[in-house]
């Protein structure tokens, strides 16, 4: 069997799989965020608890939002009780079975990309437009992290110069969680959506009632989304540029809004080679199970 563990900042899930990748037990319980000891304690109890269930030692994946540092610690900004602390090593020592360990968005790109729609796909780009963007990356069913785990740190790139020329060259540059300022996390993501609103309307609204604004034809919430999707297909067009893959999935909370696959296939052309054929766009399909799915996986793809 094959475990997966999606560990974020107020919850922990582990998913179990089968060797279809077919899930046949699951648990969630909220996050340890503060105590090391006792965040380990909850991950080897529910490793137990699915050795009982499955009646044999499972293989173990682990999905975190962050990176893996060379000497086996971690770098997790949302979980800080594993900050610095070799969790791979130390839960291994508990469970007596390797532990792997990767990114959060790169488990959730290997969980799209072997999907048995996508497996065909020798590359793919997984995108995540939710409260930051996150990205992964996919060769040939492997993920490629980098030499710094930082592959799919995609949205600390700036902002492109013809996005200025969208927003004005006085946008602030919002300044991001990294350190720096205005990296494109900051206006593309599902925050930057209704950041980017407020600073243009001067009036705070969420995303979903942005977008019911906009089905409902109300000029601010057109003319916005005409504003972001110019700014979205800009960036992506860069990023399609450097990495050229044969698909891109987009996951999120704005991975909902059906205006991204009719307007990008039409807005992206112009920012590309002129000989540049665009990937295959398509929203995730496992939603927030794709998380433990793709941790899953890091065993399952050895």
């Amino acid at each position: 069997m094959y475990y997966g563990f999606d560990i974020g900042g107020s919850k922990i899930e582990l998913a179990v799989f089968d060797a279809d990748l077919l899930p046949v037990w699951q648990k969630r319980v909220p996050t340890p965020r503060d105590n090391y000891q006792e965040l380990l304690n909850v991950l080897q109890q529910l490793t137990q608890q699915a050795d009982h269930f499955c009646g044999s030692p499972g293989k173990v994946g682990i999905g975190i939002p962050g990176v893996q540092n060379d000497d086996g610690t971690l770098f997790t900004v949302n979980v800080p009780a594993a900050i610095g602390q070799p969790l791979p090593a130390d839960l291994s020592a508990r469970i007596e079975r390797e532990v792997r360990v990767n990114n959060d968005a790169n488990c959730f790109t290997l969980s799209e990309a072997w999907d048995e729609r996508c497996r065909h796909y020798p590359t793919v780009l997984g995108i995540i437009l939710g409260t930051g963007m996150g990205g992964g990356l996919v060769v040939n069913g492997q993920i490629v992290s980098g030499r710094n785990q930082c592959t799919g740190e995609l949205g600390h790139l700036r902002l492109p110069v013809d996005a200025l020329d969208v927003l004005g060259c006085d946008i602030p540059r919002v300044r991001c969680g990294c350190g720096q300022s205005g990296c494109i996390e900051n206006y593309i993501s599902g925050r930057g959506f209704e950041w980017m609103y407020a600073h243009f309307y001067q009036q705070p609204l969420s995303a979903p009632a942005i977008i019911a604004n906009y089905y409902a034809g109300e000029q601010q919430a057109l003319a916005h989304v005409d504003r972001f999707m110019a700014i979205l297909a800009i960036c992506l067009a860069n990023l399609l540029t450097i990495i050229d893959p044969h698909l891109l999935v987009i996951g999120g909370g704005l991975s909902n809004f059906a205006e991204l696959y009719r307007q990008l296939p039409q807005r992206l052309p112009a920012h590309l080679l002129p000989v540049a054929k665009l990937p295959e766009i398509m929203a995730a399909r496992y939603g927030d199970a794709g998380g433990a799915r793709g941790a899953a996986l890091l065993n399952y793809t050895v």
